[in-house]
């Protein structure tokens, strides 16, 4: 692996500025470098700035900086991170970049004033520094072929894609004299430090998933044009019903940026040889015409689609192709549709839209086809093998299939014969996969997956040893007990993964029986358990329809069970003799925060929503959270010291009864979600293994089960005082009267009832006033008007 403890970005613009951002999310010092302005601002001349200050001079750096603080979703973890971003100027501060493990170039598409800067960069460049371009498609051999033989080995592609935080595809782009050390070891660092899901590609135009992509946008938008759709309908088709994400094809198209699709369709076609492959990506007049009225998408209010007000509040339109102007949206609608809705799996989804003879299957057949056959034709031009660019389109484009997988689902010898009879010439990559007898790309076994590649030869598809895949697992015989909500799965080592499968992870009494099973297990014959899944979330929370049933037909001996259940199984999760690792990701809510918060560590994904949200549903946490809250905020605080209780009482208060949701791992402590002997995982696919390490060195350091605590409670007192500050927020208009009601509840809890100041509570004293208070409240109306408006409309209600 790379060893980079310093970078250095220059080009401080949208994207220069975003990589700079996610290198400091991995804990790496940046500087960030930009020109220096030629004129001064209103602003600055008003402060009798001049040319010639530093506030001036690094004023472009500056401001991608700060731009950081603003933009949402944010490229940064938290407002401390960007503390380790130093900003500067090309002029002042070229001699900085001698001083990085890598320097990354992220300046404007120009081939000429790329290789200029280059040339700069050398003079201050030292044997060993790591040199690489964020070009979207200029040629990287280009950029230096000027450069010494010893600047070239060290330099090479690095295309993030945008936002650098949230996107996993990096193609790293070699050139024949990058030196392969150098290509394994970025491959290596990027993966685990940066979390990204790498993928090597050829110093072609636009490299893969740009090439592939915009391919595939470009055939979309001329089929719309062709058969007299609009973007809408179109969307109805190419989104989450062919396993693409819920933007589609238009909505992406304006997340993007129409300059910018614009810019890489006429690179492409610009760097091609081929004719047919030039017309294809020849862009339409009509996004020329968008582009020059400003047009351009999310960034300028307008594209595609467009917000304006209405009498009945905001309301999103659509562009009509033919008139230009502005329509309400409308949803193409057809059988295959709804077939693809009903269907269990992406496989039988795909096969129903695409081979149906209505207006959604055509279209969807058609696209499919041309990008299907057009990535196998791109083979071995822009990848050496099927798996690059498979994984390239799911990362990049966040598709849940690549092309090749989609090919294998849909059939290939089916596909092929309906694709001969249209007339298409089939790329020699299919030709030689059918004459070789086989019927797909991929073949699986339990123990692996081998990929075709050209020459007829069957490949290993080589995963990152840090990668533990739960469903081979299960295929491999290693599952020792499952139920409809979990499986309880041996992850070798003695170490054994408890993984939820429920839908939506949410958690109800199958969930509890296996957590309970975990444990015995666990405890009898294996060295410790890990609680994670590959889920989309970690657990959105407890099973909120089954809460809501009981609620309303109040049966409240069957609620309270339920409830007494849950917190049993948390607290065996704390008191089991062998240490338990839960490995929480995304949305990590209500519930699954409760699970999580017993375990003896925490592995958490870098990008964590983890928060008690139970407020917007109308109750309060009923399996332990408050408890565990209280537990961790106080934990180190000498009993006795009243004055110091409060403080920390109010603060667990704040963050449980506004619902407070963390937008990383890192924001995660601040909240005390995480404590600071918890880890955090940069790239999601290592998750488990980090948190079977995790259970390994805690058994391995001869682990011991804790010993129930006595909790010191701030008592009446406190509890007064936690409902005066809420009473002021309800004066204030802030929160409704059901809110304070529910606030109310909360303080009673956190506070320890009424017993005096000071008091020493055990653990279940306040698990059994938690469940009185969640009981009390499940049977209010109006939180039972929270449970469901949240189950209709997802999302809460303010009653």
């Amino acid at each position: 692996m790379a060893r980079i403890k310093k970078a250095a970005v220059i080009g401080a613009g949208v994207m220069g500025a975003a990589i700079a951002g996610h290198l400091a999310n991995a804990g790496i010092r940046t500087v960030l470098l930009d020109i220096v302005p030629k004129e001064l601002t209103e602003k600055e001349k008003a402060k009798g700035l001049t040319l010639e200050d530093k506030a001036v001079r690094n004023r472009i750096a500056r401001t991608g900086k700060e731009r950081l603080f603003k933009e949402k979703p944010s490229p940064i973890f938290h407002k401390k991170t960007a503390d380790l971003i130093e900003v500067g100027n090309l002029e002042d501060d070229l001699e900085k970049l001698g001083e990085a493990d890598w320097v990354i170039e992220a300046i404007i598409e120009n081939l000429e004033i790329k290789q200029s800067l280059f040339a700069k960069v050398e003079e201050v460049w030292k044997p060993g520094i790591i040199v690489s371009s964020n070009t979207s498609g200029i040629s990287i051999h280009e950029m230096v072929k000027e450069r010494s033989a010893e600047f070239r080995s060290h330099f090479l592609g690095t295309h993030f894609f945008n936002p650098p935080r949230y996107m996993k595809l990096l193609e790293i782009i070699p050139t024949e004299d990058t030196s392969d050390s150098i290509v394994s070891g970025m491959k290596a660092f990027s993966e685990s430090v940066l979390g990204k899901g790498v993928v090597t590609a050829k110093d072609t135009p636009n490299f893969i998933a740009n090439r592939i992509g915009v391919y595939g946008l470009q055939v979309t938008f001329q089929k719309m044009l062709e058969d007299g759709l609009g973007p809408d309908e179109v969307d109805s088709v190419t989104g989450r019903a062919m396993g693409r994400p819920k933007s589609a094809t238009f909505r992406t198209l304006d997340l993007v940026g129409l300059d910018t699709f614009v810019h890489v369709s006429d690179n492409v076609r610009e760097n091609v040889e081929e004719p047919e492959e030039k017309k294809a990506f020849e862009v339409p007049d009509l996004l020329r015409e968008m582009v020059e009225k400003g047009w351009l998408g999310s960034k300028s209010g307008q594209g595609f689609f467009k917000k304006v007000k209405t009498d009945k509040g905001k309301e999103i339109l659509v562009l009509d192709p033919e008139t230009k102007e502005y329509r309400p949206r409308r949803k193409l609608k057809a059988p295959s549709l709804e077939m693809a809705k009903r269907a269990k799996t992406m496989k039988e989804q795909l096969r129903a839209l695409v081979y149906a003879d209505d207006a959604a299957g055509r279209f969807a057949w058609y696209i499919t086809k041309k990008v299907l056959l057009y990535s196998a034709a791109r083979i071995p031009e822009i990848a050496d093998d099927i798996v690059s660019v498979d994984r390239a389109m799911r990362w990049g484009f966040n598709w849940d299939l690549g092309p090749f997988q989609v090919w294998d689902a849909i059939g290939v010898e089916k596909s092929v014969a309906r694709m001969k009879e249209e007339g298409e010439t089939i790329p020699p990559l299919v030709e030689e996969l059918l004459a070789s007898g086989k019927k797909s790309f991929y073949e699986e076994s339990p123990e692996e997956i081998q990929a075709f590649h050209l020459g007829g030869e069957l490949r290993k598809v080589e995963e990152h040893p840090k990668t533990i895949d739960l469903a081979r697992l299960k295929e491999q015989g290693k599952v020792i007990k499952s139920n409809r909500g979990a499986s309880l799965i041996d992850i070798g080592d003695d170490v054994l993964c408890l993984e939820f499968h429920s839908p939506k992870n949410a958690i109800a009494a199958d969930i509890i029986q296996m957590i309970q099973h975990s444990v015995k297990e666990v405890s009898e014959n294996y060295r410790g358990l890990v609680i994670g899944n590959h889920g989309d979330n970690f657990c959105v929370g407890a099973n909120l329809m089954l809460i809501l049933m009981e609620a309303q037909d109040q049966n409240w001996p069957e609620l309270d069970l339920m409830v007494r259940q849950f917190q049993k199984a948390m607290g065996s999760l704390r008191y089991v003799d062998r240490p338990v690792v839960a490995a929480p990701f995304n949305m990590t809510l209500g519930g699954g925060v409760e699970v999580s918060l017993p375990c003896d560590r925490i592995q958490a994904s870098s990008e964590l929503y983890m928060g008690l949200v139970e407020t917007g549903v109308g109750l309060i946490p009923g399996g332990g959270g408050n408890k565990e809250m209280l537990l961790r905020w106080m934990d180190g605080v000498d009993p006795k010291d009243r004055i110091s209780l409060q403080p920390l009482v109010n603060k667990v208060f704040e963050t449980i009864a506004m619902a407070k949701v963390s937008t990383s791992a890192e924001e995660a402590r601040d909240y005390r979600f995480l404590r600071r002997e918890d880890g955090i995982t940069m790239n999601r696919d290592h998750l488990l293994y980090d948190a079977k390490q995790q259970v390994l060195a805690l058994d391995a350091a001869g682990y011991r089960v804790p010993k129930p605590r006595k909790v010191p409670v701030v008592g009446e007192t406190g509890y007064n005082t936690l409902r005066l500050g809420a009473y002021g927020m309800l004066q204030s208009g802030y929160i409704s009267e059901h809110d304070y009601k529910i606030a109310g509840k909360l303080a009673y809890v956190l506070a320890g009832g009424t017993v005096p100041e000071g008091t020493l509570v055990d653990e279940q004293y306040l698990l059994d006033i938690e469940r009185e208070a969640f009981l009390s409240l499940a049977g209010e109306p109006k939180s039972q008007q929270r449970m469901q408006y949240m189950l209709t409309k997802n999302k809460p209600l303010r009653n």
